[in-house]
């Protein structure tokens, strides 16, 4: 495995000397769970089957939604293989613009460095828009002022900002309890529903061509695909990964399946819930209520109560997952001199990336700031208009990272090097692409939609990331010094 490291290219030897110092080396104890808990974290799943689930379902293929997961996890899966193999070569923490520098050249690996910062950064902050005003609804049905969406995520914000402060091992634990909890509570309304048969029985859209075909199936693979986000986190977390070409693999392709069938399956308990004659009309009218409804009515009072609090809970853990991942590009960015060196050293106690994530705390507290003062919705506006541009650079990202690979093992065949089978190396992340390029097809097709029904915004978006990935690679074009190891 080393010689097929040296043979890809190793860093410099200055670098590799800076780097070796133990105060700038992140430290943690991340096994194979430790970093599921982190990805499936950021993937939100409660807020998923209340958000996207009931909109794949209204405006999307109906009662055939839940086939689209897995036709979804599917493609995800044959992106991770690509994904897999490539990371023996690609000796350092960085994510996707590692990846794609090691396929592509430095200069759009720092390109897509800065498309995948800006990404990951907006959809932390666009988060904060639903966990203000989510938190505004709780405590306001319990009684409580109503106070604004904006203090209630300057709460959230603050708690975040400790938690990022210490050793990544904090976070794993506060994100295993509240993971634990959100998956419990849907677990239990699945079960409850099953056992009861549903209430027109279970639905058979799942296996009915004709549902699965039905409607828009390719905007309900938009919102399949889209309730994946922050899967791909798992190499962010290499230095704090105990055995990282053992670990990220094995979390990667655990990450997903689980999602993948967490998904299908509630998904399909959730139209079994409410009924196939029902499902697609009552999703349509109030798509935020077909969870709490169903919740209702299987689990009682009770169970109403849990979703509402943990619904919260989830999103919270969603933030401090993003939060960690920002904070970890800024870090590593730092260490290979594209920000200032400062930023790339850890804390000698907690071996965290504390200025790193205190730089990141800044930029979400003005950006907090601007929407609280210029009286942002913070659902139709504030999280629509960020999240619509974390959705198409993440997506973006995961097709350069699949060009990334099939170009670099394709080098690695014509050098007679081509140590992984075909499938891995060709064939899988191949298909893969081709799914990702229909997705991004249609995401921008939608994108206006995404981001409240305005064409100039969904051009400002991509004029956005245009921009940062111009950016990035400006600054790599223009100094050697900066690497991608």
């Amino acid at each position: 495995m080393s010689n097929q490291i040296e043979q890809s290219g190793s860093a410099p030897a200055a670098v590799a000397t800076a780097d070796d110092r133990p105060h700038r080396k992140l430290r943690g104890t991340l096994g194979v769970w430790g970093i599921v808990f982190v990805v499936v974290a950021a993937a939100s799943p409660l807020g998923v089957i209340g958000g996207p689930v009931p909109l794949g379902i209204g405006i999307g293929n109906g009662t055939g939604f839940p086939a689209i997961f897995v036709v979804s996890t599917v493609i995800i899966l044959l992106f991770a293989v690509g994904f897999t193999a490539l990371t023996p070569y690609v000796p350092d923490a960085g994510a996707f613009y590692s990846y794609i520098g090691k396929g592509l050249g430095r200069v759009t690996g720092f390109g897509f460095a800065f498309v995948a910062l800006i990404s990951y950064l907006t959809l932390e902050i666009a988060v904060y828009g639903l966990i203000g005003q989510g938190a505004q609804a709780l405590f306001s049905s319990y009684g409580l002022p109503n106070i604004h969406w904006g203090i209630w995520a300057f709460i959230a914000f603050l708690i975040v900002t400790a938690l990022g402060h210490f050793n990544i091992d904090l976070s794993r634990n506060v994100l295993g309890v509240l993971l634990i909890g959100e998956v419990a509570i849907v677990l239990a309304l699945d079960a409850a529903v099953i056992f009861s048969g549903g209430r027109e029985g279970l639905s058979t859209g799942i296996v009915t061509p004709s549902e699965i075909v039905s409607g828009a199936p390719g905007l309900a693979l938009l919102f399949a695909i889209l309730s994946f986000i922050g899967f791909e986190a798992t190499a962010v977390f290499r230095d704090e990964a105990r055995d990282p070409l053992r670990t990220i693999p094995k979390a990667t392709y655990l990450a997903v399946i689980l999602i993948g069938i967490f998904y299908t399956v509630s998904t399909w308990a959730l139209i079994s819930a409410v009924g196939d004659s029902k499902a697609v009309e009552q999703a349509q009218a109030d798509p935020s209520g077909l969870l709490p409804g169903a919740t209702e009515q299987y689990l009682g009072a009770v169970g109403l109560h849990i979703v509402q609090v943990l619904f919260v809970t989830s999103l919270f853990a969603c933030i401090l997952s993003f939060h960690n991942i920002v904070a970890r590009y800024v870090f590593t960015l730092s260490t290979r001199k594209v920000f200032p060196a400062q930023l790339g050293d850890a804390h000698e106690r907690h071996g965290s990336p504390h200025l790193a994530s205190g730089i990141d705390a800044v930029v979400v507290a003005v950006a907090l700031l601007v929407g609280v003062l210029f009286k942002l919705d913070p659902v139709t506006q504030f999280y629509t208009w960020l999240a619509g541009i974390s959705t198409v650079g993440i997506t973006t990202l995961l097709i350069a990272t699949s060009i990334a690979v099939l170009a670099f093992f394709a080098r690695r065949k014509r050098a007679g090097q081509l140590e992984v089978s075909t499938w891995r190396a060709f064939v899988a992340p191949g298909i893969g692409l081709v799914g990702l390029l229909i997705s991004i097809g249609l995401i921008l097709q939608n994108l206006p939609t995404l981001v409240g029904g305005s064409t100039p915004i969904a051009i400002g978006v991509v004029a956005l990331l245009v921009a940062f990935f111009a950016l990035g690679a400006g600054i790599a074009a223009r100094r050697s010094d900066v690497t991608l190891e």
